[in-house]
């Protein structure tokens, strides 16, 4: 069973606003921090966002801070991220991942559990 289900991806205009919501499947996920990855064609998984378990303390990459928005439904277990101005360089597929850590956690090999992705694609 995949533990994590990411949903709302699809096709936006440039400036456009998507809202990606990841849901906690079979297991529940408060205190864990959660995170946000993507991957476009050719390119490493690279980190988005992150949001702690313990604290509403959130972190963002430079390429996106200011127009990405992480937060999280402990009631629902659910994270969700807000996608405002978007541009093509925002192509890819999102990933939502939990991770045991306090600390940080920024790249991948910190989270210990994935979901498959949704695939968000940013028309010019």
């Amino acid at each position: 069973q995949v533990p994590l289900v990411e949903s709302g991806g699809g096709l936006v205009q440039a400036g456009g606003s998507l809202r990606l919501s990841c849901a906690g499947s079979g297991r529940r996920f408060s205190g864990y921090g959660m995170g946000w990855f993507r991957q476009a064609p050719g390119k490493e998984r690279e980190f988005v966002a992150a949001i702690k378990g313990t604290s509403p303390t959130t972190y963002y990459a430079d390429s996106v801070k200011g127009r990405f928005t992480i937060s999280r439904d402990d009631a629902k277990n659910g994270v969700y991220l807000q996608m405002d101005s978007l541009n093509t360089e925002d192509t890819a597929v999102y990933s939502c991942a939990a991770t045991r850590l306090v600390i940080p956690a920024l790249v991948p090999s910190d989270y210990d559990f994935w979901g498959l992705g949704t695939q968000v694609t940013v028309a010019s």
